[in-house]
């Protein structure tokens, strides 16, 4: 058997499997099938490896190759080109050949030549008759569509999101497959994207879109957030205009246009298997970004074709190198949205990055907040500890039940601070950062202040997260409401949290990785880093807890004693993380000792160090935020016109 015959049994199966009928030019029988594919069927340039019929009419062609051929696939696409556009033998006039496909028994490439600029494109595999019946029944097709958008009303958007929209209709107008929106945390992504997937939908009429998240949870924040949409040029609400699902079952309703879900249940789907639920409610962190692929079949349910756009939520995640599969299924467009790209996310959306706005950007703009730095350091934690072996029984603890049972202990233990915590617990260490924090959290973090900021604290484990928990109500004198957990293992989260978002009670969270990313709760204004992180993006993921903005009003609903709008958060440090990595968002505030005047006359004087001029920025979009109506004509007044925001921006901009 040639090679060639070799690659002509896989292509064989792939046909079949895409719902077509496969015939010899001997028993040639069109009506056999609504899909019938040909083999060696006659034309003015000698035989085609495949015919497609849909309909009893010729409409593609499928040009078969040997595997080795892959290397050279694109310089079949003429070969296949010349098929389509030569005479089929005993055809009537006007038939025209729209569909061509080069294949090996590994890949396959398509082009739809009415497509303006035809450019093939790599796919899962062949697209099933019904699907290429209804394309010949458009007067244009998607991409053409796609060249074309009406005006956008950008009432009501912010400068951001309006670059970002323009920018991914024109990435879709030269045909680009992936493009990546990079906005802060809080800037709008997921409004930015819902008003991207409105006019996709009514303008370049798509006929269905994928919107992936990381966990249930988001998914959940996702369909509230699609639902209450309403477009400037419609009054009705998203879900009265397009039907929204997210997707909690093995199926996908037919009639839906908007589906949700976690890429784990994606691939259920994609499989036909049952999903565990807990498996949708694990935040993809930084501890597990590696893993064997998870392989996709061909469901003739949901074919390749079956989205024409997949939007891709935090698309930084490393859990996408391991499910890539699922994304490289569809014949889709991708699009993705994160605050914090790093360069594998840049790689696999070819660098077409369509819209950049940066944490600092969106300080400048009143989008987000900046942030303070407040560091707590520990002997243990810096150099670690040895547990000595005294002949007496130690205490061990079974994390997941906690049960306690005593042991001696063969020979001293040492450990270092990536074990603490997790290997061993030393309560004196946890009381000592929770103590450190209490003492100065009314002085030098929060000076003036009498009620505890909403916190969030970061632990390491859920056995971590109760050991913090007990402490800081302890050291605070407080009782249960005032100190809760947030965790996938927790009881009912998604109350707690609400009540966290929205109530006096409570005033510290501490959590895993639950609300670690995606989640808003704008009112806080501190987070403690009681555990490390190994990843950067997540680290700027974790920061953007904080980031939110919040009128004075409804700050001051949650926390009686704040003193004008959210200015600010403050990053409590006692693991040294905000050391250890190179994060993407600086901390303006250089020179937090220093007063507002001092720094000013210091720049008069001359003083141009980084330091400084950045600080002073950070001081002024501040004060821009707290001063009243009257205050900022007479700022302007007195600099030629110019807001504290924009000589904070000047200032930032010398140090670009």
């Amino acid at each position: 058997m040639t090679p060639e015959q070799k690659a002509r049994i896989e292509i064989d199966k792939r046909l079949t499997a895409s719902g077509w009928s496969l015939q010899d030019r001997t028993k040639f029988n069109p009506a056999a099938a609504l899909g019938v594919a040909v083999r060696e069927f006659a034309t003015d340039s000698g035989p085609v490896d495949y015919l497609l019929f849909v309909d009893r009419k010729p409409v593609g062609v499928v040009e078969a190759k040997k595997s080795e051929e892959g290397q050279n696939i694109t310089v079949h696409e003429t070969q296949s080109q010349r098929y389509a556009t030569s005479g089929i033998k005993w055809a009537v006039n006007g038939v025209k050949i729209c569909f061509a496909y080069e294949a090996t028994d590994v890949l396959t490439r398509f082009t739809d030549y009415d497509d303006d600029k035809a450019r093939s494109r790599n796919i899962f595999s062949f697209h099933r008759p019904e699907t290429l019946r209804a394309w010949l029944t458009e007067d244009s097709t998607l991409r053409n569509r796609m060249k074309t958008f009406p005006a956008f009303d950008d009432t009501g958007f912010r400068d951001c999101q309006i670059k970002a929209i323009l920018g991914l209709e024109k990435s879709f107008g030269e045909n680009r497959p992936r493009a990546l929106i990079q906005m802060a945390t809080g800037a709008g992504k997921t409004y930015t994207a819902i008003t991207a997937v409105y006019r996709l939908l009514k303008f370049a009429r798509a006929k269905r879109v994928l919107f992936l998240v990381d966990t249930k949870n988001l998914g959940v924040q996702a369909e509230s957030e699609f639902r209450g949409y309403t477009p400037n040029d419609d009054h009705r609400l998203f879900s009265e205009l397009y039907d929204v699902r997210r997707l909690n079952s093995p199926s996908i309703p037919s009639s839906a246009q908007v589906c949700i879900s976690t890429i784990q249940r994606m691939y259920s789907i994609l499989r036909g298997e049952e999903l565990d639920e807990k498996n949708e409610e694990e935040n993809p962190n930084e501890y597990r970004e590696t893993g064997d692929a998870r392989e996709v079949v061909y469901n003739e349910k949901y074919p390749p074709e079956f989205f024409d756009f997949i939007i891709i939520d935090e698309c930084h995640r490393s859990i996408y190198n391991i499910w890539q599969q699922v994304l490289d299924y569809f014949d889709a467009f991708q699009i993705g949205l994160t605050a914090t790209p790093d360069k594998r996310t840049f790689g696999y959306f070819q660098e077409n990055v369509v819209s950049e706005y940066s944490h600092e950007q969106a300080v400048l703009d009143n989008v987000n907040v900046g942030y303070d730095t407040f560091m707590i350091e520990t002997e243990i934690t810096k150099q670690g500890a040895t547990l000595k072996n005294f002949g007496q029984p130690v205490e061990h603890r079974e994390r997941l039940t906690r049960a306690k049972r005593w042991a001696q202990i063969d020979e001293d233990v040492t450990y270092n601070g990536a074990k603490l915590d997790r290997d061993v617990v030393n309560p004196s260490q946890i009381r000592t950062v929770i103590r450190t924090f209490k003492d100065h959290l009314f002085t030098d973090i929060f000076p003036g202040r009498k009620v505890v900021p909403k916190t969030i604290i970061f632990a390491k484990t859920d056995s971590h997260a109760d050991d913090i928990i007990q402490t800081v109500r302890t050291e605070f004198g407080e009782g249960n409401e005032f100190c809760r957990k947030i965790t996938y293992g927790a009881e009912k989260p998604e109350t707690v949290l609400s009540e966290f978002r929205n109530g006096y009670y409570p005033r510290i969270a501490v959590t895993v990785d639950m609300i670690a990313t995606g989640t808003d709760v704008k009112p806080v204004e501190c987070l403690l880093f009681m555990r490390d992180v190994r990843s950067r993006n997540y680290f700027e993921q974790m920061k953007g807890r904080g980031t939110r903005t919040l009128s004075h009003d409804d700050l001051e609903k949650v926390t009686p004693d704040a003193v004008g709008n959210k200015a600010r958060f403050v990053i409590v440090d006692a693991v040294g993380v905000t050391q250890s990595l190179k994060t993407d968002s600086r901390p303006l505030e250089r020179k937090p000792t220093v007063s507002l005047k001092d720094l000013m006359m210091g720049a008069a004087m001359g003083a141009r160090d980084e330091d400084t001029l950045t600080s002073l920025a950070n001081r002024l979009t501040r004060l821009d935020k707290q001063l009243t109506p009257a205050e900022k004509t007479e700022f302007k007044a007195k600099s030629d016109g110019l807001t504290p925001t924009d000589i904070a921006r000047n200032l930032l901009n010398a140090f670009d």
